[in-house]
């Protein structure tokens, strides 16, 4: 294996102006990005990502614009405070278009060191940037670096097909540098969250294939599902969590899907150390690229597929607004239509959309179900991809329902104060 370099090294071949690309997450190096930061400014750096796991000095320099694809709290911080911070919107799995469309010079990852095969494992990240940073890897005007954490798993593809892992070859670059994981504990529910969950439960049958997004709520159906009398699960989700981890534990999960059998299939896994301590070098789960794992035709052909999901806000139409607050970006659009959309295809296949009644803003209660979406909102999912939506009073089950029966079913599971204020505002809209 060619030598490695200091994260510095490897900071000084990014030009004063340049275009630089990294992967969601738990796929950024961190060495690199903290020796990109003590440059005190650039002319002209494009850095393109999601949802940054920690907050560089690079993204206050002078000169650096970030373009991010789904934002977090650093996002939402380093935007508030007046930094160059645009939002990209894209569902996941088109990001491997974009990646190709953008073409940017340099390209730069987490990885594990090498294993027996000695390739280097992409660990936690497979995404939308495995083929980008092969074919960076192959372009000599490009510059592929991969930084070498001893820390992370060595996690795998699926046998026989295309290897979640980089040839020391295709690099330009190595780095090696220890840093901490990233560490996303499962949400503590509440009372609100538990409710939900007792709700959500009853739509997971004996042999379901399961995708969960992240939070308490899903958290706590897992949970549900691995106490429980019930099993032979199968797990086709774009994000692997401890709790789904807790569900291989209990013996819940057997994956005779009917797609991709044998594996749980994710393209990106956050949780705590007992979960990355675990992937090290498991087979039970499979990390493929985003535009397979979120294709809602592959999606679809998984057995009795559930789909569970947030959102911030929905209307009477069944509108779901799962990434802006307003015209406020929150978050990202992330896999939440893709899963919805691949989920719509046999009548065993159930989608939740869950969501907390209420959200308390300034000190003030306010209804997440509405008459309609407030100004500037952005529609993440359409009212005709819509089926189940779960709050802590109840269930609305909306496909095959009108537009009249949709919201009389969204405005039975809202908050009781909000009630008779939603059905006035839609009697006065003529609905």
């Amino acid at each position: 294996m060619k030598g490695a370099v200091s994260p510095e090294e490897a900071a000084r071949q990014v030009r004063d102006r340049d275009s630089l690309a990294l992967p969601l997450g738990p796929g950024q190096p961190p060495a690199f990005l903290r020796a990109l930061g003590e440059r005190e400014a650039f002319e002209d750096l494009e850095v393109s990502t999601a949802l940054l796991l920690g907050m560089y000095p690079l993204f206050v320099r002078p000169g650096v614009r970030l373009r991010s694809g789904f934002f977090g709290p650093v996002e939402r911080g380093l935007r508030a405070s007046g930094h160059d911070v645009v939002f990209v919107p894209a569902d996941f799995r088109r990001f491997a278009v974009v990646a190709e469309a953008q073409r940017p010079r340099v390209m730069a990852t987490a990885v594990a060191p090498p294993g027996p095969d000695g390739l280097l494992s992409l660990s936690l990240h497979a995404g939308a940037t495995t083929e980008a940073l092969r074919a960076c890897g192959a372009d000599p005007d490009r510059l592929l670096v991969a930084e070498i954490n001893p820390n992370l798993p060595r996690t795998r593809g699926l046998p026989g097909g295309a290897p979640h892992a980089l040839h020391p070859d295709e690099v330009d670059v190595l780095i090696e540098a220890a840093s901490p994981l990233p560490v996303l504990p499962d949400a503590e529910p509440g009372d609100v969250e538990r409710a939900i969950a007792d709700y959500a439960r009853p739509f997971v049958p004996d042999g379901a294939t399961l995708q969960t997004g992240i939070g308490a709520i899903p958290s706590q159906v897992v949970q549900l599902l691995a106490e429980g009398p019930g099993g032979d699960y199968g797990i086709h989700s774009e994000m692997f969590t401890s709790g789904l981890m807790a569900l291989h534990h209990a013996g819940k999960v057997t994956n005779r899907k009917g797609h991709l059998d044998g594996v749980s299939v994710c393209t990106f896994a956050l949780g705590d150390a007992p979960l990355y301590e675990w992937l090290n070098e498991t087979d039970e789960v499979a990390f493929l690229p985003v535009d397979q794992v979120n294709d809602p035709a592959l999606i679809g052909r998984n057995r009795q597929m559930i789909s569970l999901n947030g959102a911030l806000g929905i209307d009477l139409l069944g509108q779901v607004a799962a990434d802006t607050l307003g015209p406020r970006q929150y978050s990202g659009i992330g896999g939440h239509e893709d899963f919805v959309e691949g989920t719509g295809r046999e009548l065993s296949d159930r989608s939740l959309v869950c969501l907390p009644s209420t959200v308390v803003v300034g000190g003030e209660r306010r209804s997440r179900i509405v008459a309609r979406l407030a100004p500037g909102s952005a529609v993440t999912t359409p009212r005709h991809q819509m089926d189940v939506v779960v709050t802590e009073h109840g269930v609305a089950e909306l496909l095959g329902r009108s537009v009249e029966e949709r919201a009389q079913a969204l405005i039975a599971i809202a908050d009781p104060e909000f009630r008779d204020g939603l059905q006035a505002e839609l009697e006065a809209s003529g609905g």
